[in-house]
């Protein structure tokens, strides 16, 4: 087994720092054998005699020539090896190839011990000489490494040419019957190049101890002696030309060929040779370095790697605190499945800003080894996705669009192209509709294909057994923290420990030690200033309020009080981002946050517009604000982690806070790598101390089944796709796939008043009433095999991921919109585009339109009709929130919610043949609400990370195109940018050049479908 790495894995150092040292360059002669020797030029000695002219002589040519390693000639000391060894006739391949071009070799690489990985040990190697051989690769494929660190660059063509006749030449007495094919199989995987490195492909081979025969000894001394083969090479480096090709490039890609090839080779058949990095080319563990500043892995993940279930493919769940490091061993089993066993593979994760992050994330791993990253998420999307030749793809989704891709995938029978299945937050299945479409994914993935293998992971989850029961998985749990948390609790002007041990659950800890005034009392009775200025300027906090309006009242009250010296720390910074602001608001900026940014703070809740989050994170991520005040979302969303964690009160809204809530914000606490410790302190109210105390030493809430509880969303849901699909459509059928999901592990629990087949057949009764299915439903015992097909309508509002509480209410209103539809402008196609389900939040303003005595449903979505169309045409957020007295987060969300509408009821339309006018019309308009942009604006905002300002400022610096920004230099973007630092560059370079490359890939898979002939072609058999 390799051996466990214990060391910290992120280090705390400034970027230019964060380069891997290297050994300094030997200036040895020893190093470099085959290069010549180059007069010095310091002017030491004299300088060095004319040679005689006109000695054309290949005899005379390197007579007298003198190697580095000493006063013997070089052609001497090569002549005298290859004497001193062919003479013994006991001679075995492997000794051969030391002696020969081992000593050849030596001088051009000098081998490195490279400890990085805890899979580097090599007792999990064949042989010891492997493990030098992958080494000696890795240092070929550092793409870190100086122009003057590729020797082999700089060797003359015939030369190179030279190595290559000696692999031939080995290769000719190296093979036996018994070996031939495997060794054509290594050979056959480096084919782009050939170098001595190939010699360390098969280690099995080596070892085999072979013999030469009388007939083998007599070829080998026929052939041209090694002395003259190199005098030869050494003669053709003053006729040979440059090549023009690069030679370092051509090596690269072979050998990381070549470690691709021999990973899937473990993989496949199931070995504990594990390879350079977990099955993986070890350029993969150099990109983790270089883009992540990842130095080595943490026991518990190495160990998690290599759990003999996921050896097997067995589905696994895995449960680690926050902040423990759970998503970089996801990320290398996604690198697993994509590259060594060739399977797509699909992420599921809880929110659109995270999706984004992780596509910014992985762009950079897609690029450098050649798969696709693919964005599921709001209105992007393609269904079915797009069959490729060649490249494989990661799909990363939310739970919404994860589940129309699996439906996809299934309906095109291409489901067993998804080798993996991730997901991230997996305690979410017991959470509302979302939960319930979760399980419905999950579900079907493993009824519909036994190879997918399916990996969950959470922070919070307490029946496991259940989760294990319905994912049929194995279950990893460790409770390592990379920085520990230490838990507190504040009663007036005392703070407690959280201690489980104690009787009470609490000990005490300290006093604060704040002088308060009795005014200051007054406005802060709950010691905020005294907690926060503890820590801030120098660390960062986090204030977690329940809710919006009182994070931006905390905000505006901390900085009342704060001393001046506070405006002091980043002070030009704090101004850039104020200004940054303002030009995201056309001029615009939120007075609260103009009076608290220069302090340092700010507010984080969905009362803000994506640019302005996206600006306060990355503030806060580089330290120019210390302290936010933020509401429960933040702790399930992008990951802003903190030296102390302040819970405000035990309340988000007006419910008391739950377990997971709770461990999820206290999570945030401790940043690996930069803090030595993490406090959490949760302000306590005399009246809630009792419940607080259940609170901190009760267990995590089970993870229930929302199928039932969600029934539009959920149980209709489900049995409409099942029939829609053709996954069951028999009762029985149906009835079998029911007893795999979590509803059927937990019916017992769930379902008390009715048995899980009476659920069924009243579900499948209701979607008959409503004309979403055709059939007759019988009763227990009496035809159960009757067929049941759906209808139109039903396909529709499955494939449209339509709530079906809403489907035959969209199909009225696009049926009378046939009748009289508008297009003098697009506010009858917005109105029809306007989600159902945002109109009960709706109050309208009817100071601006007059009251009527219609249906409020209907006016309600007219009202937000008229919002969305002021939107579309004024594309200011600012100005239209202001307009119809909205915050301008609603109206995002408003817009976010209709954009994915749209996208949904086009793909209903498409089901329709009468709606077929709809079809090019609503293409245009989910475009115009997923960007809401001026036209020029989009093709930059469709890269990840680009939103309306930064879209603003690249095209007025003159990058107008993906094109353009594919092929931008990043350092060039820094400087021409504003406030763009170069973590942000590189990844919207590396998300340009993605999606480029998906683009090109997508019309490539055209022409070749289009240029391919068909199999039946009349007369052809």
């Amino acid at each position: 087994m390799a051996e466990p790495s214990l060391g910290v894995r992120r280090k705390s150092r400034p970027s230019s720092e964060r380069k891997r040292s290297r050994a300094p360059v030997q200036s040895s002669a020893a190093n470099s054998p085959v290069a010549p020797k180059r007069p010095s030029s310091g002017g030491e000695g004299p300088p060095p005699a004319e040679p005689p002219c006109c000695n054309d002589s290949e005899e005379d040519m390197f007579g007298d020539y003198d190697s580095f390693c000493g006063n013997d000639s070089l052609l001497a000391q090569v002549d005298d090896i290859e004497h001193k060894y062919l003479q013994d006739k006991n001679m075995n391949v492997k000794a051969a190839r030391e002696i020969t071009v081992g000593n050849l070799q030596s001088g051009i690489h000098q081998k490195k011990q490279d400890n990085f990985s805890a899979s580097e040990k090599p007792s999990v190697l064949k042989a010891d000489e492997e493990a030098a051989c992958q080494v000696h690769d890795r240092d070929l494929v550092d793409g870190s490494r100086e122009p003057a660190e590729s020797l082999l660059d700089d060797l003359p063509s015939s030369q190179l040419l030279y190595f290559e006749k000696m692999n031939e030449l080995s290769s000719a007495f190296r093979m036996s019957p018994d070996s031939k094919g495997r060794s054509e199989c290594v050979n056959s995987s480096s084919d782009k190049i050939r170098s001595p490195l190939s010699y360390c492909a098969d280690a099995e081979h080596r070892n085999r101890p072979m013999d030469f025969s009388s007939d083998t000894k007599c070829v080998l001394l026929k052939t041209e002696s090694l002395k003259d083969h190199l005098k030869s090479a050494m003669t053709g480096n003053a006729k040979a030309q440059t090549l023009q090709v690069s030679k370092t490039k051509q090596l690269k890609e072979a050998i990381l060929s070549e470690e691709i090839f021999v990973a899937r080779k473990a993989i496949e058949s199931s070995s504990v040779d594990i390879g350079p990095f977990y099955g993986l080319p070890s350029k993969v563990k150099d990109l983790f370095r270089q883009l992540r500043g990842i130095e080595t892995l943490y026991e518990w993940q190495h160990d998690c790697l290599m759990l003999e279930s996921l050896q097997q493919r067995k589905n696994l769940i895995y449960s680690l605190p926050t902040s423990g490091g759970k998503t970089l061993v996801a990320e290398i089993m996604i690198l697993q499945e994509l590259l060594c066993r060739q399977k797509d593979v699909l992420m599921i994760l809880p929110y659109v800003a995270i999706v984004q992050e992780k596509i910014r994330g992985l762009s950079s791993f897609g690029i450098e080894l050649g798969f696709l990253v693919e964005e599921y998420a709001g209105s992007k999307g393609r269904f079915p996705p797009i069959k490729r030749r060649v490249k494989k793809s990661l799909y990363i989704a939310t739970i919404e669009k994860g589940h129309a891709l699996v439906n996809s995938l299934i309906e095109t029978e291409r489901i067993s192209d998804l080798g993996l299945v991730v997901v991230d937050e997996l305690h979410m299945l017991g959470e509302g509709s979302r939960g319930a479409i979760l399980e419905i994914t999950l579900a079907k993935i493993l009824y519909t294909s036994k190879n997918t293998q399916i990996v969950g992971m959470s922070a919070t989850l307490n029946n496991v057994g259940d989760l294990q029961k319905f994912l049929r998985a194995e279950y990893y749990t460790n409770n390592f923290r990379p920085v520990e948390l230490k838990e507190y609790v504040k009663i007036r002007d005392t703070i407690y420990a959280v201690d489980s041990k104690t009787e009470n659950g609490f000990t005490f800890s300290r006093l604060l030690n704040f002088k308060y005034s009795s005014y200051l009392e007054k406005a802060d009775p709950d010691h905020i200033i005294a907690l926060v200025t503890e820590v801030i300027p120098n660390y960062s906090c986090l204030i977690f309020c329940p809710t919006k309006k009182n994070c931006e009242n905390v905000a505006s009250m901390v900085c009342k009080y704060l001393k001046k010296e506070f405006r002091a720390h980043r002070e030009k910074e704090k101004q850039d981002l104020v200004k940054n602001l303002k030009s995201i608001g056309n001029g615009s900026v939120c007075p609260v946050l103009k009076q608290t940014i220069p302090f340092g703070v700010a507010y984080h809740h969905s009362g803000l517009t994506n640019d302005e989050r996206k600006s306060i994170e990355e503030a806060y991520s580089s330290g120019v604000l210390c302290l936010l005040a933020c509401t429960a979302t933040l702790a399930a969303g992008v990951n802003l982690p903190a030296r102390r964690v302040i819970l405000r009160a035990p309340y988000v809204a007006n419910d008391f806070l739950k377990k997971n809530q709770y461990k999820q914000m206290i999570g945030r606490a401790g940043r690996a790598g930069i803090d030595d410790a993490g406090e959490s302190i949760l302000i306590v109210q005399e009246k809630d101390k009792h419940l607080v105390r259940d609170l901190v030493n009760s267990p995590l809430e089970n993870c229930y089944s929302n199928l039932l509880l969600e029934l539009t969303k959920g149980m209709q849901s489900l049995l409409l796709s099942l029939v829609g699909l053709k996954i069951a459509v028999t009762c029985d059928e149906v009835n079998n796939f029911m007893c795999g999901t979590l509803l059927g592990v937990q019916q017992q629990l769930l379902s008390k008043e009715k048995s899980l087949s009476e659920l069924i057949k009243d579900g499948l009764e209701n979607l008959i009433e409503k004309g979403l299915l055709k059939g007759r439903i019988s009763e227990k015992g009496h035809n159960s095999e009757c067929t049941l097909t759906i209808t139109p309508l039903g396909k529709a509002t499955y494939k449209g991921s339509i709530d079906l509480a809403y489907c035959n209410l969209l199909y009225r209103d696009l049926k009378k919109g046939l009748e009289g539809l508008i297009l003098e402008s697009n506010l009858h196609l917005l109105y029809l585009a306007t989600p159902y389900d945002v109109t009960s939040s709706c109050s309208p303003d009817w100071m601006i339109y007059l009251r009527q005595n219609v249906d409020s449903a209907v006016v309600n979505r007219l009202y937000l009709t008229f919002v969305l169309y002021n939107l579309v045409k004024e594309t200011n957020i600012w100005n239209v929130s202001e307009k119809f007295n909205m915050s301008r987060g609603y109206v995002q969300n408003l817009l976010n919610s209709a954009a994915s509408f749209a996208s949904c009821l086009l793909h209903f339309c498409e089901e329709l043949e009468e709606f077929w006018v709809y079809k090019a019309l609503l293409t245009e308009l989910t475009k115009q609400l997923t960007y809401c942009v001026k036209t020029e604006l989009i093709p930059l905002m469709e890269v990840a990370g680009v939103l309306e300002a930064r879209a603003k400022q690249l095209y007025n610096a003159g990058y107008k195109t993906l094109a353009h920004l594919a092929n931008a230099n990043p350092e060039t973007l820094i400087k021409m940018i504003e406030h763009l630092s170069r973590r942000q560059a590189k990844q919207i370079v590396s998300s340009a050049k993605m999606l480029l490359s998906e683009k090109a890939e997508a019309l490539q898979e055209e022409v070749e479908e289009l240029l391919k002939v068909p199999t039946d072609i009349p007369g052809t058999h």
